[in-house]
């Protein structure tokens, strides 16, 4: 567990279904988890901490262990409003729209390009972070998934992934926070602006 920001912290674990690592976070202040799997520290952990109140999903994908939690702390859980068809019949996730508030110093924005329901966080709390879903991951450096993973036009959804984190650009954050791969706590607005550049 590592705190990246003021409150903000990261871990890895690896995803049972998929058997590699991804990354969870937990924004303190706001009583926020994102995308969460169980820390190695377990459901412990949180209860010297304060108590998680909802559970924001990055995309409708990233719903991983919100049942353990949400049975022990009595989170809601959040997803964007294109992404609920996935929980249809259970379990009970609340839709949020683009350009919603979600929590204090959390607002979600629209992606999209990689899925319908594809979002961002911006978490206005230190210096500002952007939690990014699946359109960019960060393993030794920023980059897309691969092409068999990003759709049936893989081109397109680049160029409208690009799209999208430029108009994202214009906000302000330094960090970057990645439901795959290292967040990068300074320095990842740049290197944000770096990628769609490139």
């Amino acid at each position: 567990m590592n705190e990246i920001g003021s409150g903000i912290h990261h871990w890895k674990a690896v995803h049972p279904r998929i058997q590699m690592e991804v990354s969870s976070y937990y924004v303190e202040r706001s009583r926020t988890l994102i995308d969460p799997l169980l820390p190695a520290e377990g459901i412990e952990w949180f209860r010297s901490r304060a108590t998680p109140e909802r559970i924001v999903l990055t995309n409708r994908h990233h719903y991983r262990h919100s049942d353990e939690l949400r049975a022990e702390f009595g989170c809601s859980v959040l997803c964007s409003e294109p992404g609920l068809h996935e929980f249809e019949g259970g379990p009970e996730v609340v839709g949020f729209a683009f350009g919603e508030k979600l929590a204090d110093g959390i607002t979600a924005l629209e992606v999209g390009a990689i899925c319908p329901d594809e979002a961002a966080l911006h978490i206005e709390l230190g210096n500002g972070f952007l939690a990014i879903a699946d359109g960019v991951v960060n393993y030794d450096g920023l980059r897309f998934v691969p092409d068999n993973l990003i759709g049936e036009n893989p081109g397109a959804v680049k160029e409208g992934l690009l799209d999208a984190y430029r108009r994202v650009l214009s906000l302000d954050f330094d960090g970057l926070m990645f439901a795959h791969g290292d967040p990068i706590p300074s320095g990842g607005k740049e290197a944000l602006q770096n990628f769609v550049n490139s």
